[in-house]
């Protein structure tokens, strides 16, 4: 979680580097767009996709394929029983927003989870709750009604099945998963 924490640090100070520069951007007019300045981590503004792969500091293609972007952070994890999301996953989530909102035909189902701790019905319950503090930030930064659907499995599908807090950090989390991605 550590790592993580620092990962995403360096990435929304890359991106803030990267917008006091005097890139040029060139919409394709599908949320794909090209942008070409001097590489780093990319932003997400505008549905853009920016320097990262590829090389020559240029990406190109849909925002959501680009390695660098804060759109390929498509996974938030939550503390034990709480549905808050942590402030470190606020930038990732508006970058995701921002991109919903300049690509009106673009879809998301967040899919809710928790660890294997509590009732089955709790735990559905809980991946609801995560599921929707996701969706209303999403929301509130400009993604419409339509483009963000919530489904909650609970303890269901575990990505780690060991019992122990490792596993259970690894499970407590909320999904982003693009419709056609």
């Amino acid at each position: 979680m550590n790592q993580i924490v620092k990962l995403l640090l360096i990435g929304v100070f890359a991106v803030s580097l990267a917008g006091c520069g005097d890139d040029a951007t060139r919409g394709s007019g599908d949320g794909g767009e090209v942008v070409e300045g001097a590489g780093g981590a990319g932003a997400a503004g505008g549905g853009a996709a920016t320097a990262g792969a590829g090389g020559a500091g240029r990406f190109s293609g849909d925002a959501l394929d680009n390695p660098d972007s804060p759109l390929s952070v498509r996974v938030i994890y939550f503390e034990f029983d709480s549905d808050e999301v942590l402030p470190e996953y606020r930038p990732t989530l508006n970058a995701h927003a921002e991109y919903l909102a300049r690509n009106p035909s673009a879809s998301v189902v967040i899919e809710g989870h928790a660890d294997e701790r509590g009732t089955r019905e709790y735990n559905v319950a809980l991946g609801e709750r995560r599921g929707q503090a996701v969706r209303r930030l999403v929301l509130f930064q400009g993604a419409s009604f339509d483009q963000v659907e919530v489904v909650s499995y609970g303890e269901e599908r575990p990505v780690s099945v060991g019992h122990d807090e490792g596993s259970w950090k690894l499970n407590r989390r909320a999904e982003l998963k693009y419709k056609g991605h």
